[in-house]
């Protein structure tokens, strides 16, 4: 039986940027309409701002260091494209029908940066990789 090999500080940067990716632009296009008819009948803004929710928005500056320069670069256009369409969601005093359109818009223009995205970082690895969050403790003092 083959050995994976243990992935490194990149590979596994670049794993959780293709999934969370992935899952934003999958829930975006299937709840495209009924997140937008949930904020014109609840006039409520939690239906589209739950619909944009990322991880990324967790990641630090060393995590992404471990990128090369043209991933940093395809990794920051697709999340500035997403965070503009966030900040419309949140701040929009738009009616529903031009929210629906402008969310169109940006959706179509997410397709390609995600399409970017995923031919410089790849696809999410089907076997996954492993991440653990652990904290370090000092052991205490005798």
């Amino acid at each position: 039986m083959a050995r994976r090999r243990k992935p490194n500080a990149a590979q596994r940067v670049r794993q959780l940027i293709a999934l969370d990716g992935a899952k934003v632009m999958k829930r975006l296009q299937s709840r495209q309409t009924e997140m937008v008819r949930l904020f014109s009948r609840l006039r409520d803004r939690s239906p589209l701002l739950e619909v944009v929710d990322s991880w990324f928005q967790s990641i630090t500056f060393t995590e992404l260091s471990a990128l090369d320069p043209h991933e940093q670069r395809a990794v920051t256009t697709f999340y500035e494209l997403l965070g503009e369409l966030r900040w419309y969601l949140q701040y929009t005093e738009d009616m529903p029908l031009q929210v629906q359109q402008r969310v169109t818009k940006f959706v179509h223009e997410l397709r390609a940066a995600h399409r970017a995205l995923t031919s410089v970082i790849g696809p999410p690895d089907g076997e996954g990789t492993p991440v653990v969050e652990a904290q370090v403790v000092r052991p205490l003092a005798r």
